[in-house]
């Protein structure tokens, strides 16, 4: 068992231990909740585990229910939103109850920014079944749901009570989606390094230590700048382009390939404009090569314009894009919306 502690304005663990959705129940009960339970899961990852979850709750005394939406990204949205707040006021759940996010980064990102404004805040548990999740989405507190011009538009910073992470169900995960928590992986090994790049050498051997050295980096991060006002804009790398990919894609790419496609596109630019240490594109494409993620797109830069202009990141007079310079290395700029457009031209060629 590993046990990684995160302080980010509420003290809480992320734990990675074998065999721990059985112990769900046991340990919300010793951080002291009790009452209500809501599982809130997807399509398909209700199915294999929500059982061990609510028996294991309901072994602590919990009273147990559960909210099944359609599995994918375009479930990420107001009405599922509403609908949840909306079965939680009828199930009559208060303040002192908790929600239990079990599933990938959609349903950590729903839950959490329900728990963020139900009643104006209830306890909620992060248990991602993804390598995606467990590495990047279900620590730090970001919650958000998507709106019609961009993903995560609306949502709130809001910390869960525990992070539950059980490397056993990455067995049940297909080679894309292991691919896809990969794509958030590599970009930790680009922005800090922390001999991630070694450890990528051998990822089945080292899977453990490699979610723990991601998790550590998002924790140091994310206790320096909780809400986003200075370094934590670095875990953006390669989001400002890639999320313009997924809109414009439809969803039909996983979050982790776009984001790898982002990255290629950023480092390609600032490499050819001598601003990053020449190789790291080749040592970048050699990571994502190696977990058959995606470097290119057919989009066109000025597509990707038009979505990043209702990136999150954007503000009056430009946007902040995170730029590599050098493995284990990246800073942040600020830009016109017209130097994007060149420095997309120049990543794309």
């Amino acid at each position: 068992m590993i046990k990684i502690t995160v302080d980010a304005s509420k003290k809480y663990d992320c734990i990675i231990e074998k065999g721990s959705l059985n112990k769900v129940g046991e340990y919300a009960k010793n951080l002291g909740l009790s009452g209500k339970a809501c599982i809130i899961s997807d399509s398909n990852v209700a199915p294999i585990y929500s059982g061990k979850v609510r028996a294991s709750l309901e072994s602590a005394g919990f009273f147990v229910c559960e909210y099944i939406f359609p599995a994918g990204e375009a479930s990420k949205n107001a009405t599922t939103f509403i609908d949840i707040l909306e079965f939680l006021s009828s199930n009559h759940f208060t303040r002192k109850d908790t929600l239990f996010a079990l599933g990938g980064g959609v349903t950590g990102d729903l839950t959490g920014f329900c728990s963020a404004t139900y009643m104006r805040g209830i306890n909620f548990v992060q248990i991602p079944t993804s390598l995606l999740a467990s590495v990047d989405s279900s620590v730090g507190g970001k919650t958000a749901i998507d709106l019609q011009g961009g993903k995560n538009l609306a949502g709130a910073f809001y910390q869960p009570e525990i992070v539950i992470f059980d490397p056993d169900v990455l067995e049940t995960l297909s080679d894309e989606c292991f691919s896809d928590g990969m794509g958030e992986v590599i970009k930790y090994a680009v922005i800090r390094g922390e001999g991630l790049e070694e450890l990528l050498e051998n990822p089945d051997k080292n899977l453990e230590e490699i979610i723990a050295r991601c998790i550590t980096i998002k924790r140091d991060i994310v206790n320096e700048d909780e809400f986003e006002g200075g370094v934590r804009r670095i875990l953006n790398f390669g989001h400002t382009a890639g999320h313009a990919v997924e809109k414009l894609m439809n969803f039909s790419l996983s979050h982790g390939a776009c984001v790898a496609i982002g990255m290629c596109i950023i480092t390609r630019a600032w490499e050819k404009r001598g601003l990053c240490e020449k190789g790291t594109y080749n040592k970048l494409c050699a990571m994502l090569n190696e977990f058959s993620l995606p470097k290119d797109t057919s989009l066109t830069a000025e597509e990707l314009l038009e979505v990043s202009k209702n990136d999150k990141k954007a503000e009056s007079n430009g946007i902040n894009i995170v730029v590599p310079l050098c493995m284990g290395k990246c800073d942040v700029v600020k830009v016109s919306m017209e130097e994007l457009l060149n420095i997309y031209k120049e990543g794309l060629e």
